[in-house]
């Protein structure tokens, strides 16, 4: 029997696995998004998503307040009273939806933030921001693009407080759009990651 035919100079001879060096498995980094560093920088986003939700809202709350009260005190007489108009009632009709809708959201993000606890499931938060932030957003769009025209007639006649303030109040709805279409690229976002923050 030769030396090559004997079955253990043929485990001698080849080569045994190796483990990788200590060394390497300590200063390979771990992958992005994971382990402590991702939780952290996750963390940190969803965050900045939270506080980021909570200031758009809390501008639309105030741009929707603002288009009501000015759109509400908009009589000075002699045909000059916002509700003769059709398209002035629709703007406080939809100011007013929009003040109580940004209200509730931001009473409730403020009680999120401040005890951590959730009302409602986290799935069905996110569906509600979002579907609810871009429909108030169409509605103010629809209402301010609706009231536009009748005002701009009315100006060609001259300006005065009453076309003034109507256009103030339009203005303040196209904030508030602003406000929630970004509002709801956050929720939107939310939604899409399944992280419901």
């Amino acid at each position: 029997m030769t030396g090559t035919d004997d079955p253990s100079n043929t485990a001698a001879d080849s080569p045994a696995p190796t483990a990788p060096p200590v060394s390497d498995v300590e200063n390979r980094a771990p992958a992005p998004g994971y382990g402590v560093p991702g939780i952290l920088v996750r963390g940190r986003r969803e965050d900045l998503l939270k506080r980021g939700s909570l200031a758009l809202r809390g501008l639309g709350l105030l741009f929707s307040l603002l288009a009501f009260i000015i759109m509400a005190s908009n009589k000075h007489g002699d045909g000059r009273n916002f509700d003769k108009y059709e398209e002035y009632r629709y703007v406080l009709a939809i100011a007013i939806l929009s003040t109580l809708y940004t209200g509730v959201q931001v009473l409730r993000q403020v009680h999120e933030l401040s005890t951590g606890k959730l009302l409602f499931s986290r799935r069905n938060l996110a569906l509600v921001d979002f579907f609810g932030d871009q429909v108030v957003a169409y509605l103010l769009m629809s209402a301010a693009s609706s009231a536009v025209p009748l005002t701009n007639r009315m100006r060609e006649g001259g300006d005065n407080i009453f076309t003034d303030a109507s256009a103030s109040a339009i203005s303040m709805e196209f904030l508030a759009f602003l406000t929630f279409a970004f509002s709801s690229l956050i929720s939107g976002y939310k939604l899409s990651n399944q992280s419901y923050i």
